[in-house]
């Protein structure tokens, strides 16, 4: 099933311009090119030559070499914005560097490969040259290997990219680039709808980043939810209305996502993963993920049309057997760029509009889209490299080794993980508070953490991962962008799932056998930094209840979580 082109035109109209984000395709045809290669077939019908090979059959240059990463899936990319179908070539490559560098979970590399695949095959339909080498068929470990090594084949008089989503890969390219003395062109990626610059000018405004302020701005500068100066609703944020949980009855009737039939282009890059990375940790299983644009289309149509009513009401709620719940699943696809932020939020526009979703629930979508999403990378690229190597509260501890398999008498981590290594997915409640809080409260050193997000959620790319975990889930910077930690007890957990139910651990309780160990760590947490979190007007009453705790019932709790913390590994 394809897509209208109605359907994305009509989305675009609310934001962009009414600017036509999907079209029709011109028929397959043979690439042509000044680069002296022979002609690859449209996939998945070529084979790609040997490296030696392919420079050895070389005689010419080409004008641009058009570096696309596997987070630059964007017909519409600035890279592509003057390519010239007889002088210039883009080049893609699967490396195993991009899976190892963190053991990244299966899921994840699936979802990267099977989707640069799809559009590989996209652009040589259009007619572009496509230079795209399989994970297997080259020795190139890195990508800088196999940049270097096509410049050397195909001797491009510049190499063309728009900026990259990671402050390691974009070092990596610059530092070749200069060693090399490469004519080496960064565009602006405008896929986003704040530049870095801008987003550095209005930061600079600013003693302390806070997203609410920039998500007003982003509504101001974009009329997005708008009524000149004021905000739609008279309120800038329903925030307070999207934090509700189940009844014990649980959910009911939630539409399923919709299902997309592997093609030979995604089952072949499944089979490539489980043949190369097949120690990697997570699952094939289920595998369900909007690989193309149309795909992404349906994806996002499936969400504003059968569970955006409900994604406000209930976006903090967590149940055991609905991974997906009112969530749109469209992140992944959107991160990789088959869909555009205008769109996305035209599109909950319109469904506000014409009566099929709450003003709640999608200005808390909104509010996610174009004021978190933006905040994190500009907030990434202000801090790299210092964001990387921050420990506020120098914590050290290992990763529990039950955090690649989910093998932990803690209901509650053994769904979160399980459901994250079985589909790549988790919604940001399950990120935030359960496997991120623990994090803090265990005394993980971030930097253990910030990998394990990395590897095992198929859409994550360091500029929003990184930030989200760091910041948010460890207080790893102090607060640059936060006003306090993120911190609960079971309690919490309790009150917006029904993890607790059968679990060995009580979260009521915070010392004895059966003591919930989020409960305990929560409270350990508060006895240590008390004098801090006493001073902040949003964790002074925290502070205040561990200050009501008598000495002997303070010693007990330090205790109970010095031996939870000594045998984290068999929790």
């Amino acid at each position: 099933m394809r897509p209208s082109d109605d359907l994305a035109q009509k989305m675009g109209e609310e934001l962009g311009g009414g600017q036509i984000l999907f079209r029709p395709l011109p028929p397959r045809q043979r690439a042509t090119s000044a680069c002296g290669l022979s002609a690859i077939k449209p996939y998945p019908d070529h084979t790609l030559m040997p490296s030696a090979a392919r420079r050895q059959s070389n005689n010419a240059s080409c004008r641009h070499l058009v570096l696309i990463l596997g987070d630059q899936l964007d017909e519409n990319s600035a890279a592509l914005a003057d390519f010239d179908r007889d002088q210039d070539v883009v080049f893609m490559a699967e490396v195993p560097e991009e899976s190892t560098h963190v053991w990244s979970s299966k899921p994840r590399t699936a979802y990267f490969f099977a989707a640069m695949r799809q559009f590989a095959a996209t652009l040589q339909a259009r007619g572009m040259r496509v230079e795209y080498w399989l994970i297997g068929t080259h020795g190139c470990a890195s990508l800088v290997d196999a940049v270097a090594d096509a410049m050397r084949g195909m001797r491009p008089r510049k190499l063309l990219m728009v900026e990259s989503g990671d402050w390691r890969v974009a070092q990596a390219l610059e530092k070749f680039a200069k060693k090399q003395e490469i004519d080496f062109a960064v565009r602006e990626d405008t896929h986003f709808l704040i530049s870095r610059l801008d987003f550095a000018e209005w930061a600079a405004g600013y003693k302390q980043l806070r997203m609410e302020y920039f998500y007003r701005m982003m509504r101001k500068r974009h009329q997005v939810m708008m009524n000149g100066e004021e905000p739609l609703g008279g309120r800038w944020n329903y925030d307070t209305e999207n934090r509700g949980a189940f009844d014990k009855k649980g959910p009911q009737n939630v539409p399923p996502p919709p299902r997309f039939a592997a093609d030979p282009i995604t089952r072949d890059a499944l089979a490539d993963v489980e043949l190369h990375f097949g120690t990697h940790p997570g699952s094939l299983t289920h595998f369900n993920w909007p690989v193309t644009r149309a795909q992404a289309l349906l994806a996002l149509k499936a969400f504003i049309d059968e569970r955006l009513g409900n994604y406000g009401a209930f976006q903090d709620a967590m149940w055991t057997g609905q991974p997906f719940l009112y969530h749109s699943l469209i992140s992944a696809a959107l991160n990789v760029k088959l869909l555009n932020p205008r769109e996305v939020i035209a599109a909950a526009i319109q469904a506000l509009k014409q009566g099929k979703a709450p003003i709640e629930a999608v200005e808390g979508f909104v509010r996610q889209v174009l004021g978190w999403r933006e905040f994190m990378r500009g907030v990434y690229w202000l801090d790299m490299p210092g964001m990387r190597e921050a420990n506020h509260f120098k914590h050290q501890r290992a990763l529990p080794k039950w955090y690649w398999t989910g093998d932990t008498g803690m209901n509650c981590m053994h769904h979160t993980i399980r459901q994250t290594l079985d589909h790549g997915f988790a919604h940001h409640i399950q990120r935030l508070m359960v496997t991120g809080i623990w994090g803090l409260l265990a005394e993980t050193r971030p930097q253990e953490m910030e990998d394990w997000y990395l590897a095992v959620y198929i859409d994550a790319i360091d500029w929003v991962e990184l930030p989200n975990v760091a910041g948010m889930a460890l207080y790893a910077n102090g607060g640059r962008f936060t006003s306090k930690p993120y911190i609960a007890s079971g309690q919490y957990i309790k009150r917006m799932s029904n993890y607790c139910t059968g679990c060995r651990f009580k979260p009521e309780k915070r010392i004895g056998d059966d003591a919930c160990p989020f409960t305990t760590l929560y409270w350990n947490f508060l006895d240590k930094h008390e004098a801090t979190l006493v001073k902040n007007p949003r964790t002074s009453l925290m502070a205040k209840n561990i200050g009501r705790l008598d000495g002997d019932e303070r010693q007990a709790i330090r205790s109970k979580a010095a031996e939870i913390l000594d045998k984290l590994d068999t929790l």
